[in-house]
């Protein structure tokens, strides 16, 4: 897959976005409060995630924008606390309360190019096969070649990622914000952020490919979502239900001790050596 460098001062360019708005589940999912674990509750940030998709032929008819708005609507069934908001309790701990108010979306139009963001004249930067993302519409068109994903410190992220007023904090906020920006060569670009108190890298992932599966006409993710992270908090106080004996400390005087090792020296001249 062919690196791609972008032009992170030189390229300006104005956005028209469409009023943001909720995405809101496909179905009906419970009203509940589900626990984070300790190991969530170390990384309170918002973190950005931007991909590009290339335009190719077989898109021609196809609305990209549609299918992604209702492939995250299918896919959040089956994440539906990524469609609730944070809390915190007495113990300063988060709470995820699922009130499936949904996650927040933004339709963007922009007058730029794919080969814009490109410089130094290498290949183009997004003509691989491996995609990440794959999405399919009902007249067979599929949407692939997703390149590859842009690093920190992102250029013109604020173009492409908008800050929706009263959006950006932990509690109470939504906890995804996507926003898809269509360039005027037919590509666009995906961009995401995403609560990571919520979920990380791998969730991510793992969330991208349900939801690609569920545009290409599955019914439920592969690799269904497990939301027991309580388990992985610790005990208070602590308490010790199993005896590691590996841990335990040995009385020296009863260690098997290794038989000395005797030494011997000798002395020769190098004239013995020749």
């Amino acid at each position: 897959m062919a690196s791609m460098t972008l032009l992170a001062t030189s390229l300006v360019f104005e956005v028209q976005r469409c009023e943001p708005e909720l995405v809101a589940l496909a179905k009906p999912t419970p009203h509940e409060f589900k626990q984070l674990s300790d190991v969530d509750d170390l990384l309170r940030e918002q973190d950005p995630f931007i991909m590009l998709c290339c335009y190719d032929v077989s898109m021609e008819g196809g609305d990209p924008v549609k299918i992604i708005r209702k492939a995250l609507a299918q896919t959040l069934v089956f994440y539906y606390p990524l469609a609730g908001r944070l809390s915190e309790g007495t113990d300063a701990k988060f709470t995820v309360e699922c009130t499936g108010e949904g996650v927040m979306f933004i339709e963007a139009d922009v007058d730029v190019t794919m080969e814009e963001f490109a410089i130094g004249g290498a290949p183009h930067p997004l003509t691989s096969d491996q995609g990440v993302m794959s999405i399919e519409v009902d007249n067979d068109v599929t949407l692939e070649k997703f390149g590859d994903a842009l690093h920190p410190p992102f250029p013109c992220e604020e173009e492409l990622l908008y800050e929706v007023p009263d959006s950006g904090g932990l509690l109470n906020c939504p906890l995804l914000l996507i926003q898809v920006t269509w360039l005027s060569c037919g590509g666009f670009i995906f961009a995401m952020r995403f609560n990571h108190v919520m979920i990380d890298g791998t969730g991510l992932v793992q969330f991208l490919n349900a939801m690609s599966k569920m545009a290409r006409g599955a019914r439920a993710p592969s690799i269904p979502p497990v939301w027991q992270r309580e388990l992985l908090n610790a005990r208070n106080p602590p308490k010790v239900t199993f005896t590691h004996h590996e841990f335990d400390e040995l009385d020296e005087t009863k260690t098997a001790s290794p038989p000395p090792i005797t030494w011997l020296a000798t002395l020769s001249s190098l004239a013995q050596t020749k």
